[in-house]
């Protein structure tokens, strides 16, 4: 199966602010180009991203770049996408994760 089948056959799922939030959350665990990564596909489940961009004022190329494997985006870049999905962050001590 491509990618892209998989991609789709979740869409629906992304769009779930719970099952978003466990996705990021698991893609982060595996490191910070996974997270990026993931971030896109919620974005572009969700809200797509011209009007995620307009709504946070960047470009289109720029938030596609950011949001890739390469990405090397700024945090403000990262927070507002998260606020824009209608998601936040949370800081929680490392030895918090070990106990799950």
């Amino acid at each position: 199966m491509k990618l892209t089948d998989i991609l789709e056959t979740f869409e629906g799922d992304l769009q779930d602010p719970e099952f978003a939030q466990v996705y990021l959350e698991e893609a982060l665990k595996d490191g910070f180009p996974n997270f990026l990564i993931a971030l896109r596909h919620v974005v572009l489940a969700r809200q797509g991203m011209n009007d995620l961009a307009n709504e946070i004022e960047v470009g289109r190329e720029s938030l596609y770049k950011s949001l890739s494997e390469e990405g090397n985006p700024p945090f403000v870049t990262i927070a507002k996408v998260i606020e824009a999905l209608g998601l936040r962050l949370s800081i929680v001590p490392a030895s918090a994760s070990n106990s799950c």
